[in-house]
């Protein structure tokens, strides 16, 4: 069955090393596009980190659609209209940030247009995410992050030694109430438990009409594992973590050397030629 629907996770994927796109990738993505192939970004961004991309890549028709952070939202994009939200409530956010104090771990929170930090030591993770994301960052104390937020992700975000060490204290609650997905060895995110990419994706190709046969994903990490174990065709980037490469029908070439030209050039544009 051919390919419908290609989804792909951008750092580590789509972008390079250097946080480019490369010609060889845009101009593959752009043929597929041409021969009626849904693109779909799947990232762990918010959409303030991914506009930029989708212009280039011209995916804002009317029947374009983007999934952020890590399958809690996606939207069309041009006209923002929503085609599922997941959302953390405040209570949520009291035990995330209070276990984040207990591990003694820095954390942020992120709304769908600001990211918030009670750290007074502001990690320079969370500032390399605002950065990346185009985000405005916010010191907030505990006590002035008011109900009324739309929370969409928390993060736990630290020295990738630090981090590990965190990881091996956090309660088996908290694996049962939230969705934590490791997404960098700096990051570590909490989200709605019925959040995956897997989930949003699958969401997404039943809303429109296609089956997980016809759907293509690629990706590099931890959080992209469950929308590669759900797409019909899962690609592992050559720079893949091991979990991933073991999920995948196909290891690609890495981001630095056009993995996912090379992957829809040989599973996608070849079968459609």
């Amino acid at each position: 069955m051919s390919i419908k629907l290609i989804a792909i996770d951008i750092d580590g994927t789509l972008l390079n090393s250097q946080h480019h796109l490369t010609n060889e990738v845009k101009e593959t993505l752009k043929k597929a596009e041409e021969k009626g192939v849904k693109i779909v970004l799947c990232t762990g961004r918010p959409l303030t980190g991914v506009q930029d991309l989708i212009a280039e890549l011209d995916l804002y028709s009317d029947n374009d659609y983007v999934v952020t952070y890590n399958g809690s939202l996606i939207q069309k994009t041009k006209t923002k209209e929503v085609v599922s939200k997941f959302e953390l409530s405040h209570e949520d956010y009291l035990a995330i940030d209070g276990l984040a104090r207990k591990l003694n771990i820095h954390l942020h929170t992120e709304t769908e247009d600001t990211m918030f930090t009670s750290n007074r030591d502001i990690s320079r993770y969370t500032v390399l995410e605002s950065h990346l994301v185009n985000m405005p960052l916010k010191y907030r104390t505990q006590e002035e992050m008011t109900e009324d937020l739309t929370i969409i992700k928390m993060m736990m975000i630290d020295e990738p030694e630090l981090l590990d060490q965190a990881i091996t204290l956090i309660p088996e609650e908290f694996y049962e109430r939230y969705t934590i997905v490791k997404s960098t060895p700096y990051f570590l995110e909490f989200l709605n438990k019925k959040v995956d990419k897997g989930a949003a994706i699958h969401l997404l190709a039943t809303h429109l009409g296609i089956e997980a046969s016809e759907v293509m994903a690629l990706g590099d990490n931890e959080n992209d594992l469950p929308m590669i174990q759900y797409a019909g065709l899962g690609i592992a980037m050559g720079n893949a973590t091991e979990n991933v490469k073991n999920a995948a029908s196909f290891i690609t070439t890495s981001n630095d050397e056009h993995g996912v030209a090379v992957a829809i050039e040989k599973f996608v544009l070849k079968s459609l030629s």
